[in-house]
C-alpha cells in the first residue's frame, strides 16, 4: 500500500478490521455494528437530492453502498489490505454530507466540498480509531482510505472537469484509482436514480483513461522528482500535458528539508537523529528566544525565521525548516519561498502511531501545548502528498 517515493518509516503494522466483512460468509451487519457509532449518527435523516438519491438519506445511501461493494467479485477476489481500505473508504465517503448539505430556493439538495471535507474527518475518526479497532490502521491504511474519501467523485465527474488529465494524473499521486474506481462503482450501485446505466459508463471510461495514462495501479510516473514538483507548481493550460511529458532541467542548487506534525510529533527526535549537521531553522526556538508565547502574535517569529532561511539560502545553504506546517495553506507560502531560491524541497511528516500518544508527548514537553490547541490543529491536519514537494517522506514512531 506504499505511495510515497521514499519509504515510509517507523515499525512494521499488521492491522485488519474486524468491521470488514471476510470470507467465507461475507457478512454485513450494518445495523449492529455501524448504526450505533457517532459518526454515523448524523447521516441518519440527513436528506439527498432526490434526482440522484431517491434510495433516502445518507446512512441508507452508505449502508447501500457498503452492501454493493462487498457482493462485488472484483472486490473480493482483492488483498485482505485492499478490501479493508476500500471498504473503509465506503464506510466513510459521504461521512461530512452532514456538514456539507444544504437546500437552494428551488429544493434542490447539494453537499459541495464533502468529499474534501470528508477526508479530513474520515482520518480523524480513523486516527482516533473511533469505533473500527482496538487500535488505529497505520499511517500509510489510513491516509490511503482518506484519498478514496477525498476523490470518491471523481471517476463520476472527470469529463466535468476543466481539464480532465490534470485531475487523473493530481489523484494518483495520493489514491490508487483502481480502487477508486470500485469505489464509484459500488456508490453508483449503492443508490436509486434514473441515470445509473451512464453513471456505470462515466466509470469504465474513467479506468479506461486512467488506464491509458499509466496511473491506474500506480502514481503517474514523471521523467524526474523535479518534472512532478514543476508539473504541479508551474500551471499548464487546460489539456497541455507538456510539463508531465518532458523530463524538465533541474536547476536546484540546494535542499530545504521542511518538517511537518503537530506539537509533541516527534520533529526534534526526528530531526537529531536524521539531519543533526543541518542548521534548523526553528520556530519553537525563535519563540522562546524572543519570549513569545504560542497562542501569541507570531508575525515576529515567523519574520525572524524567514531572515534567517534567506541568510542560508543566498549561500545556497542546506536547512531544515522545523514548524508544525499542518495544512497545505500553510506549506505552500514556504514551498514557494524556498524554491524561489533555488530550494529543492523535502517535506518530513512526522506522527506517533496513535493521537492518545500525541497528547501524552505534548504533556511532557517543557512547554507543553494547551490539550484544546491540539485537538484544533488536529482537525485541520493535512498529511502532505507527493504533488507539494520533490521528495517526500512520512514517519510513524
Amino acid at each position: 500500500m506504499q505511495r510515497n517515493n521514499e519509504m515510509t518509516e517507523g515499525k512494521t503494522v499488521y492491522w485488519s478490521c474486524s468491521l470488514c466483512p471476510r470470507p467465507p460468509g461475507w457478512k454485513l451487519d450494518w445495523q449492529q455494528d455501524f448504526a450505533h457509532l457517532e459518526w454515523v449518527q448524523p447521516m441518519i435523516g440527513c436528506r439527498q437530492d432526490a434526482v440522484h438519491h431517491a434510495e433516502g438519506d445518507v446512512a441508507t445511501h452508505v449502508r447501500l453502498v457498503c452492501e454493493a461493494l462487498t457482493a462485488m467479485e472484483d472486490w473480493r477476489r482483492r488483498d485482505p489490505d485492499e478490501r479493508v481500505a476500500v471498504f473503509l473508504g465506503a464506510a466513510l465517503h459521504d461521512v461530512a454530507k452532514p456538514a456539507c448539505t444544504v437546500e437552494d430556493e428551488n429544493g434542490r439538495i447539494s453537499s459541495a466540498d464533502h468529499g474534501k471535507k470528508g477526508a479530513q474527518l474520515a482520518r480523524k475518526i480513523l486516527w482516533r480509531g473511533d469505533g473500527f479497532a482496538d487500535s488505529p490502521p497505520p499511517l500509510v491504511v489510513r491516509e490511503a482510505v482518506s484519498a478514496l474519501v477525498r476523490y470518491s467523485s471523481l471517476p463520476l465527474w472527470l469529463w466535468d472537469k476543466e481539464d480532465p488529465t490534470r485531475s487523473i494524473i493530481r489523484a494518483s499521486q495520493s489514491a490508487r484509482l483502481d480502487w477508486l474506481a470500485l469505489l464509484a462503482e459500488a456508490d453508483a450501485c449503492g443508490r436509486s436514480c434514473q441515470d445509473l446505466a451512464d453513471l456505470l459508463s462515466r466509470i469504465q471510461l474513467f479506468s479506461q483513461y486512467a488506464s491509458e495514462h499509466g496511473c491506474l495501479f500506480e502514481p503517474y510516473v514523471f521523467p524526474s522528482d523535479h518534472s512532478r514538483f514543476v508539473y504541479f507548481h508551474k500551471r499548464a493550460e487546460p489539456g497541455n500535458e507538456s510539463y508531465a511529458a518532458r523530463d524538465v532541467y533541474d536547476d536546484t542548487r540546494f535542499e530545504v528539508t521542511l518538517m511537518s506534525g503537530l506539537p509533541g510529533a516527534g520533529k526534534d527526535h526526528w530531526i537529531a537523529r536524521n539531519a543533526n549537521t543541518l542548521t534548523v531553522v526553528s520556530l519553537d526556538a525563535i519563540r522562546s528566544r524572543l519570549g513569545v508565547r504560542f497562542d501569541q502574535d507570531q508575525n515576529k517569529v515567523i519574520l525572524t525565521a524567514r531572515n534567517e532561511a534567506r541568510q542560508l539560502m543566498r549561500k545556497s545553504q542546506s536547512f531544515v525548516w522545523n514548524a508544525t506546517n499542518v495544512t497545505r495553506f500553510m506549506r505552500d507560502p514556504l514551498v514557494r519561498f524556498f524554491h524561489d531560491y533555488g530550494a529543492r524541497i523535502r517535506i518530513v511528516y512526522v506522527e506517533p502511531p496513535t493521537f492518545q500518544e500525541l497528547l501524552l508527548r505534548n504533556a511532557s514537553r517543557e512547554s507543553p501545548i494547551p490539550p484544546g490547541a491540539i485537538e484544533k490543529l488536529a482537525d485541520k491536519l493535512e498529511v502532505p502528498d507527493l504533488t507539494e514537494a520533490h521528495t517526500l517522506l512520512w514517519v510513524s514512531e
